[in-house]
């Protein structure tokens, strides 16, 4: 019967190797990594938000309503109120392609809790499968609250899938957790300005 030798590992090495084998999931996680991300239940792709207070000054000339500020590149959302009391920062979804992205200026014409969704007509020829109607509840793709722009088809909403949050994952709208869209529920109004860069 032949004896193995012993091996002889120094703390410093075991550390450094645990590390490492810890370390190949989320190494594995980057390689092959798309900014458009079509279907995110096939693989885990990063997730990219860039969380940093702004001033609303550069954006708005007043604050007239309160006023929200939806960044797409950095995926996040900030709100301010009128008077200046309530400064919100919340991740968001965005679209999908720059050919669904709008930007410019907006304002919420109407708010909704527990929306129905129909897809748009755009959306029913890119997805002819897709049902015609879905009511409020769990698999409505709205989540449980939207904030309806001026701009026909295009929402602030909520998202009963989380993994879409920090994502370029809609048809054009920007979708928020459901807890988040609430809140920004609770503190906008009709009038609300809006303005996607």
């Amino acid at each position: 019967m032949s004896k193995l030798p012993a091996l002889k590992v120094s703390r410093r090495a075991f550390v450094a190797g645990s590390t490492a084998v810890l370390a190949l999931p989320a190494l594995a996680q980057t390689d092959n990594t798309t900014e458009i991300e079509g279907d995110i239940s096939t693989v885990v792709r990063r997730n990219i938000s860039s969380f940093r207070s702004l001033n609303w000054e550069p954006y708005f000339s007043n604050l007239s309503n309160g006023a929200i500020l939806v960044d797409t590149t950095s995926r996040a959302l900030h709100f301010w109120s009128e008077d200046q009391s309530v400064y919100k920062l919340y991740p968001t979804s965005v679209p999908l392609t720059e050919d669904l992205t709008r930007r410019g200026r907006t304002s919420i014409i109407r708010k909704v809790e527990g929306p129905s969704w129909s897809p748009t007509p755009a959306m029913k020829v890119r997805n002819p499968e897709w049902p015609e109607f879905v009511g409020p509840g769990p698999n409505n793709p709205l989540g449980t609250h939207a904030l309806y722009l001026s701009w026909q088809y295009y929402r602030i909403h909520g998202t009963h899938d989380t993994r879409k949050i920090g994502r370029r994952s809609s048809n054009g709208c920007i979708g928020l957790y459901n807890e988040h869209i609430a809140e920004l529920y609770s503190l906008t109004k009709v009038g609300t300005q809006v303005l996607l860069i």
